[in-house]
């Protein structure tokens, strides 16, 4: 049943016996491919093992295809330093990383381990970074799993591939592909990882029938799309999504292969002159980043692709049919995700130019939406463009997944607000509130490693909560623990959300009108 979970060119690695799961030395553990060798982190809590590869380089006539298994390793890897970040253009100002540099030899995952683990098989928690398909790495300070670690789980986190290298689909790569299909590289590489973990975590002392798979922005968005392709979706166990999903307001947000074929191959024509594969890969990696950051050279956006083989066909449809994962999912976002569009904004917005607005787009229908974002003042219209800008950037597509595993999924969903305004650092002022991405050194016990910030005893507090509720999510399906506020499960009729703050308790859902005139009215 596994094997047919997996990609194709992992199968061989099903055949391997799993590897034993006590080693007599704790810092060095046998994997299929051979032998790891990892550290102690400083404070002696907590095994690290790093750098690990779980696909071959995809580099040669191996770019751009489907990651392969990678090859045995000789004698003992030491996997003591993060492997290299995947080549990026414009990574987001906020974003620190601690690899050697960019690299298109880059498949590498790294695990942290509790060094004095509770007796028993370990949960196990994946981690999925964000980035929007075009940035971001493993080795950020912000996502160290050794801290979660400490709450008696094993936490994974993989770099996949980016922008033109993990998501470019040509007619070519399509014809080649065993599984006619292309532009979703990066998506098999996580796919290929999480089958890697499948098949060795046991020797680091987790269960492999107990993966819960995390991820923020654009990883939370591949969580929901792991969770809906047949590769994958049979091996996890739990699903936490933090700000984003593989959903919107059109039909579905992801184009179909023949578009993304069509649109890539006009822009190698464009920039190089030809669509023809064995040009494109002597191009130096450098070359192809010149012509994607080129000014005067315009192309759609890279991403993932609705191809008919990770993705039979689009998402939505998957989850109406019952057809994603059944599996608990934990998944929400932070209160003001995007609102700098609003605050930011030349000119900004006023009760005209809101209310100006409002009847251009929902004409015969204005009046209702202006019920639900008003705009009776100037300082009200300001509040509600902020509201509007962070429900149609992520708020909306992540509750329309929720939405669809309440209805489908037929396992206990949860959801949260992340409410408690950041007090502002290097790179956010104080006046963003809870802004796209606050969450990630909360839920990973990190927040020492933000530049610039100045922490309240009310943030260390509710990121020892986070962790706990994540944790205890990770272990059994249920957020709930003795200590912690009630967490009411996410369903009719209350529809109870988490808000996660100072104090932090459930309320019924405040915004699902919102929501549901938006799925009436899908945004533009």
């Amino acid at each position: 049943m596994l094997a047919r979970l997996l990609t194709t060119a992992f199968l061989p690695l099903l055949l391997h016996p799993v590897p034993s799961a006590h080693p007599s030395n704790p810092l060095t553990i046998q994997t299929v491919q051979g032998q790891v060798e990892g550290t102690l982190t400083a404070d002696g809590k907590v095994r690290a093992f790093k750098g690990i590869p779980y696909a071959a380089p995809p580099v040669g006539e191996l770019r751009w295809q489907e990651p392969h298994p990678p090859a045995k390793f000789k004698g003992v890897l030491a996997a003591r330093d993060f492997g290299h970040r995947c080549i990026q253009t414009n990574p987001f100002d906020d974003m620190n990383f601690r690899d050697p540099g960019e690299s298109e030899d880059c498949l590498t995952l790294n695990i942290w381990v509790p060094a004095s683990p509770a007796p028993g098989s370990l949960p196990v928690m994946v981690w999925i970074y964000g980035g929007g398909y075009a940035a971001g790495s493993s080795s950020e300070p912000r996502q160290d799993g050794q801290f979660l670690a400490q709450r008696n789980v094993i936490v994974v986190s993989m770099n996949y591939r980016l922008g033109i290298f993990g998501f470019f689909a040509l007619p070519g790569l399509t014809e080649e592909s065993s599984h006619h299909a292309s532009g979703n590289q990066g998506l098999l590489d996580q796919s290929a990882a999480i089958a890697w973990v499948k098949q060795n975590i046991r020797a680091f002392g987790g269960d492999p029938a107990n993966i819960t798979l995390f991820g923020e922005s654009a990883g939370s968005t591949s969580v929901s799309a792991q969770m809906a392709s047949p590769l994958t979706r049979g091996s996890l166990a739990k699903a936490i999504g933090e700000s984003g999903a593989a959903f919107s307001g059109r039909s579905h947000p992801f184009p179909a292969l023949i578009e993304r074929e069509h649109n890539d191959a006009e822009f190698a024509q464009v920039a190089f002159g030809s669509g023809d594969l064995a040009v494109l890969r002597r191009l130096t990696p450098q070359q192809l980043l010149a012509a994607v950051t080129s000014k005067t050279i315009t192309h759609v956006p890279f991403g993932p692709n609705i191809d008919g083989y990770f993705f039979p066909r689009p998402v939505e449809a998957i989850y109406a049919a019952g057809e994603q994962a059944h599996i608990p999912l934990l998944a929400g976002w932070n209160a003001d995700e995007n609102r700098n569009q609003a605050t930011e904004a030349t000119p900004q917005p006023t009760a005209a130019s809101f209310t100006a607005m409002a009847n251009e787009l929902y004409e015969n229908d204005a009046k209702t939406f202006l019920a639900l974002y008003p705009a009776t003042s100037d300082a009200e219209a300001l509040e509600s463009a902020g509201d509007l800008a962070g429900d149609r950037f992520i708020k909306f597509a992540t509750w329309r997944w929720l939405e669809a595993q309440v209805a489908t999924g037929a396992a206990p969903v949860y959801r949260y607000l992340l409410a408690l305004g950041s007090p502002g650092d290097k790179f956010h002022a104080a006046a963003l509130g809870a802004f796209h991405s606050d969450d990630i050194e909360y839920v990973f016990g990190t927040l020492d490693s933000r530049q610039g910030a100045v922490w309240r005893p009310e943030d260390r507090a509710l990121s020892n909560q986070m962790q706990l509720y994540w944790t205890n999510f990770a272990r059994t399906g249920n957020p709930n623990g003795d200590t912690l506020p009630p967490w009411p499960a996410y369903k009719a009729p209350e529809w109870q959300v988490m808000h996660l703050d100072a104090t932090s308790s459930a309320a019924p859902d405040d915004q699902r009108a919102r929501y549901l005139f938006l799925q009436l009215h899908p945004p533009k």
